[in-house]
């Protein structure tokens, strides 16, 4: 293939060829200049950042990597959960750990290519050859150890479908023999890679932009996933505007943030009112599972063009499918009260992997806990509610459900916009797009749906440790 001749790799509508011819001369003349994120106005980010305490942290962060790059920045608009983000990565990717430097770095390449997220590729990719990684396997995983490439099932599993991961695949990677690993190094590996797999999802929840120009020795150029021009991508153009539309159709005198607060006000009210059974809310859990699958994120052509990340995957075509699809209904619910993060997870993953579970558990609560009391212009509001539901949604998804949550709840507050947001950037985050992004809540700040990207983020990487960990506890006992 030429790759020198766009053309061979996607197609480009006429209007865009001509942009393009007047775009490259300009380029010549004057060097590009974007912001951290396509989502969100450079403006926006610049002012928040001038008006929070974030300034130590930034610092840090600059003086540790020599860089500060788009994730921090868009991060940067809650500095609070940035401070627990940044000490937990550092101390996964630098510390004293159970796996070599360059080990980490590698195993966050292999987990960011499941989603073909080049800006995580090429980030890590540069960190695996400066902590004294062997440029060979950067070129695909025949030619890294066998031990390292054993991890390609749980990877796959992990990133799309974790409630199949038992404790024979936790047997067949610490049995005795050359190629094994440690209890203590694959508890890390999980760590790593249900991290990149979560932040991926953050990574193209909020658009974040590449770092820098293509064309980096070892890096990737961001290719389109799909034969559409660029710009369809950015305006789903490709994707049935039907199934954006809201679930709630709003009054002409209710603005959709003053609808969102009155379910909210309704809902707290009902409960004051009336105590709903288990059975009950056993049945409203089954009910939105089951529904969650419903709900259809972005799609695009089958055709799929991941060239340039196929290297470091296997299976490529392997992707998420609902819990709750006909023909699996053998696989019975996660019950949180049965195996939990704070009873059960934490306590396994801190013994195996020192300090880790304290990192990772603060990180959890901050994001959950995170409040200003606001929502778009209003103050003084309660968030809970709002935040619970976002978070066990993506729970739910994935099949993991509380006993002492109503579900129901979550068809109140989460419209049906949101519901295919959520689901795409969870899900298939490689498919997420502005317009997805700025179909809901169009009356919040950039810096409200940033947190609803960071709780996406959390829960996702939560319910992967989860069942990893429950494996894990399954062949010790």
């Amino acid at each position: 293939m030429n790759r020198s001749d766009p053309s061979t790799d996607y197609l480009m509508c006429s209007n865009c060829q001509k942009v393009l011819r007047k775009s490259k001369e300009k380029s010549r003349a004057l060097p590009s200049k974007r912001g951290p994120s396509a989502f969100i106005p450079e403006k926006e980010l610049l002012q928040a950042n001038a008006v929070t305490d974030c300034t130590d942290v930034l610092v840090e962060e600059f003086c540790t990597s020599g860089r500060l790059d788009n994730i921090t920045q868009v991060m940067s608009l809650h500095p609070q959960y940035l401070e627990t983000f940044i000490r937990t990565q550092f101390y996964m990717l630098r510390m004293d750990g159970p796996l070599p430097l360059h080990y980490r770095h590698y195993i966050a390449i292999m987990a960011s290519a499941r989603h073909q997220c080049t800006y995580l590729i090429n980030m890590h990719v540069d960190e695996f050859l400066k902590t004294g990684g062997i440029a060979e396997w950067l070129n695909g995983l025949e030619y890294i150890p066998r031990r390292l490439r054993n991890l390609n099932e749980i990877n796959k599993l992990l990133a799309h479908r974790p409630w199949l991961i038992t404790k024979e695949h936790i047997q067949e990677l610490v049995k005795t023999g050359e190629n094994n690993w440690s209890l203590a190094e694959l508890v890390h590996a999980m760590v790593l890679l249900a991290h990149y797999h979560a932040l991926a999802s953050f990574v193209f929840g909020s658009g974040i932009n590449p770092e820098q120009d293509p064309g980096t020795p070892n890096g990737f150029s961001p290719e389109l996933i799909s034969n559409f021009c660029d710009c369809d991508l950015t305006n789903d153009n490709n994707i049935k505007n039907t199934s954006l539309r809201s679930n709630f159709e709003l009054d002409d005198s209710l603005s959709e943030l003053e609808n969102l607060m009155e379910r909210m006000k309704r809902l707290q009210e009902d409960r004051e009112d009336e105590e709903t059974s288990q059975e009950e809310m056993l049945t409203r859990f089954e009910k939105e599972k089951k529904e969650s699958f419903l709900v259809i994120p972005g799609v695009f052509d089958d055709a799929v063009s991941i060239s340039s990340v196929s290297r470091y995957i296997e299976d490529p075509g392997f992707g998420y499918k609902d819990f709750a699809r006909r023909g699996e209904e053998h696989l019975p619910t996660f019950r949180a009260q049965d195996y939990s993060w704070e009873d059960h997870g934490f306590c396994l993953v801190n013994s195996l992997y020192s300090d880790i579970g304290h990192l990772l558990d603060e990180k959890f609560r901050m994001v959950y806990n995170l409040t200003y009391n606001t929502m778009a212009t209003h103050e003084d509001v309660d968030t809970t509610m709002l935040r619970r539901a976002l978070f066990n949604y993506v729970h739910c998804m994935f099949g993991i459900r509380y006993d002492d949550y109503d579900y129901g709840e979550v068809n109140q507050l989460l419209e049906q916009s949101l519901k295919v947001y959520i689901k795409t950037v969870t899900c298939y985050p490689e498919r997420a797009t502005k317009r997805m992004y700025d179909s809901y809540w169009r009356q919040f700040k950039h810096s409200e749906k940033v947190h609803v990207n960071l709780l996406l983020m959390e829960a996702r990487m939560q319910a992967e440790l989860l069942y990893a960990l429950r494996a894990i506890t399954r062949h010790l006992t």
